[in-house]
C-alpha cells in the first residue's frame, strides 16, 4: 500500500473532492485492470477517452479517480483529483509510486527519426562488455541486466517504464539507455523521469499521420531537450540542421558531434566496406563491424555518449571494436551462390535513402541491387510515393510489397507508393501483395554477386493484417528461400 499524499508529490493539481488520507494499492490507466483500493487515471488518448470509464473503474473498487474533468456523479466513498493534464499527473505519479527509480542509475534518452534502437541497444552492449549491469528500453526488446522481456512500443507507457526501471534498481543495473518516441513525449510518458543525458539524432520525414506538421515533429522532440535538467548533457547531430533547435532552450550541458562540420566530436571515414567501416574519431583510428555512413553518426554518437558518461577514450575504442549489429538493422548473409541478402528496418525515405546510398557506394556497380519495400497502413501515407521514388531511383530493380497493412488494403497502398516513381523507372518496378512471393521473386532475379535489400520491417517477426498478427520473419524468410534455390 502507498499513501495517497506521496503518490501526488509535485503533481499539479487543481482541486480535490474527498479525502487524501487514504492508501492505495496500484495505479492504473485501464479500467479493466482496477481493483479493490487503487487508482484509476482517466486519460483523454487519441483512440479512447478514459474519461468514459470512471463510472466502471469505482464499480470495481477505485478508491481514487485523476481526471481533467469531474464526473457528473460523485461517489462519497472515492477521492477525485482534477488535474490540468491527466497524463502528465500519471508520468508523475508512476515515478512516486515505484520510489522514483530514474533518479538511482544513469539513465540516457535517445531521440530521432533514425538510428534510436541502434544506439541505445549498442550502448547496452558497450556498457555491459565494460562490466557494468546495464538496462535497456528500446523498439526491438526491454533488458533488465541479463533478463530480457517483449517490448511492445518505443516509449512505453509511464507506469510500465517506472517498473522496468525499478526492477533496475532492484537488479542494480547502473545505466539505462532508452529509446524515446515522439508519441511518448506527447504523451507525457518521460515526465517525472530524470536523465542522465539525452542524445539526437535527426530528423525526416516520420509520424506525419500523428503530428499535424514536422514543426511539431520537431518542437515535440526539442521539448524532450527542454526539460533535461542542467546536471544532465545534451548530445545533438549538427549535420542536421534540426540538432541546433534542440539546444536552444536546453538548461542541459551542449555538446555536438558531426562528421562535416566542427563539433566537440567529428568522425571521418576511412574505409567503407560490407565488413564494416574504418573511422578515424576525435584523432584515434577504429574499426567496426558496423556499415555504411549512417552507422558513422551512429557510432560517433555512441563514442561521445559514452565518453560524457565517464569511460576513457582508450576503452570506449576497444570497446566499439567489438560491437556487433543490431537485429534487423543492416543485418546480411551471403549465401553459396554468392548473393548478399541484407534485412534492414529502413521505413522512412530518409532512412531508406540512407541504406541504399550505402550499399552503392559499396557495390562496384557490376552486380544487380533489388530492392524489396512497402509501407505500413493506417501510418503517414504522404510518405508512400516519396520510398517509391527513392527505391526505384537507387536500385537496379524494385519489388513492391506488402509492409504491415493493418486495416487498410495492401493494394491501395502499393499504388500510392507506385505514384512516386518516375517514368524512366517504371520498368525497373514489380508489385506483388503478398511479401514472401515478392521476396522469392528477387531471390528469383538475383544472381551471383547481386544483392537484395529487403526493407521496412526489420527486427519485426509478423505481419499485421486486419489486426492478426502473423508470424513472418524477413531474414529467416529470405535466408530459407535462398537455401531452397542452391539446392
Amino acid at each position: 500500500m502507498k499513501s495517497l499524499k506521496d503518490i501526488l508529490y509535485k503533481v499539479a493539481i487543481e482541486s480535490v473532492v474527498g479525502n487524501t488520507e487514504v492508501s492505495v494499492e496500484a495505479i492504473h490507466f485501464n479500467s479493466q485492470n482496477i481493483g479493490k483500493n487503487d487508482v484509476f487515471v482517466a486519460i483523454n488518448g487519441s483512440a479512447t477517452n478514459g474519461h468514459a470509464y470512471i463510472k466502471s473503474a469505482v464499480e470495481k473498487g477505485a478508491a481514487v479517480v485523476v481526471c481533467e474533468v469531474l464526473p457528473e456523479q460523485i461517489d462519497a466513498s472515492v477521492t477525485y483529483i482534477l488535474v490540468g493534464s491527466s497524463s502528465k499527473a500519471l508520468a508523475i505519479m508512476a515515478s512516486n509510486f515505484y520510489d522514483n527509480p530514474s533518479q538511482n542509475l544513469k539513465l540516457v534518452g535517445v531521440t530521432g527519426t533514425n538510428g534510436k534502437t541502434t544506439i541505445a541497444t549498442l550502448l547496452y552492449q558497450l556498457f555491459k562488455n565494460a562490466g557494468y549491469k546495464v538496462g535497456l528500453l528500446s523498439t526491438v526488446i526491454v533488458k533488465v541486466g541479463d533478463k530480457d522481456f517483449k517490448a511492445t512500443h518505443t516509449t512505453p507507457d509511464s507506469l510500465t517504464i517506472n517498473r522496468f526501471l525499478k526492477e533496475m534498481n532492484n537488479e542494480g543495473v547502473e545505466f539505462c539507455f532508452m529509446e524515446v518516441s515522439s508519441h511518448g513525449i506527447h504523451q507525457n510518458r518521460t515526465d517525472g523521469l530524470q536523465f542522465e543525458g539525452g542524445v539526437f539524432t535527426n530528423l525526416s520525414h516520420d509520424h506525419l499521420d500523428y503530428h499535424d506538421t514536422f514543426a511539431e515533429y520537431r518542437d515535440v522532440k526539442k521539448r524532450f531537450f527542454d526539460q533535461l535538467p542542467k546536471q544532465a548533457f545534451a548530445l545533438v547531430n549538427t549535420d542536421d540542421k534540426n540538432g541546433a533547435v534542440m539546444l536552444q532552450n536546453t538548461s542541459a550541458k551542449k555538446y555536438k558531434y558531426a562528421l562535416k562540420s566542427y563539433a566537440d566530436y567529428t568522425a571521418q571515414i576511412l574505409e567503407n566496406s560490407f565488413n564494416g567501416l574504418l573511422l578515424k574519431i576525435n584523432g584515434s583510428e577504429v574499426w567496426t563491424r558496423l556499415v555504411g555512413d549512417f552507422n558513422a553518426y551512429n557510432v560517433l554518437a555512441i563514442f561521445a555518449t559514452a565518453e560524457l558518461l565517464g569511460l576513457e577514450k582508450v576503452e570506449v575504442l576497444r570497446l566499439i571494436s567489438e560491437l556487433k549489429s543490431v537485429s534487423g538493422r543492416f543485418q546480411y548473409f551471403i549465401s553459396e551462390h554468392k548473393i548478399t541478402a541484407i534485412v534492414d528496418y529502413a521505413h522512412t525515405p530518409d532512412a531508406l535513402k540512407n541504406v541504399l546510398e550505402t550499399i552503392n557506394s559499396i557495390r562496384t556497380n557490376n552486380e544487380n541491387l533489388i530492392t524489396v519495400v512497402g509501407c505500413g497502413g493506417d501510418r503517414d501515407a504522404t510518405k508512400r510515393p516519396k520510398m517509391g521514388h527513392i527505391a526505384s531511383a537507387l536500385s537496379t530493380k524494385v519489388v513492391f510489397t506488402s509492409d504491415n497493412p493493418r486495416s487498410e488494403v495492401p493494394e491501395a497502398i502499393i499504388k500510392d507508393i507506385e505514384k512516386g516513381v518516375e517514368p524512366q523507372n517504371f520498368k525497373k518496378t514489380l508489385s506483388i501483395t503478398d511479401r514472401e512471393q515478392a521476396i522469392k521473386t528477387a531471390c528469383q532475379l538475383a544472381n551471383s554477386g547481386d544483392i537484395i535489400l529487403i526493407a521496412g520491417k526489420g527486427h519485426e517477426t509478423y505481419q499485421d493484417i486486419n489486426g492478426v498478427r502473423f508470424d513472418f520473419d524477413d531474414y529467416k524468410t529470405v535466408e530459407k528461400i535462398l537455401k531452397q534455390l542452391q539446392k
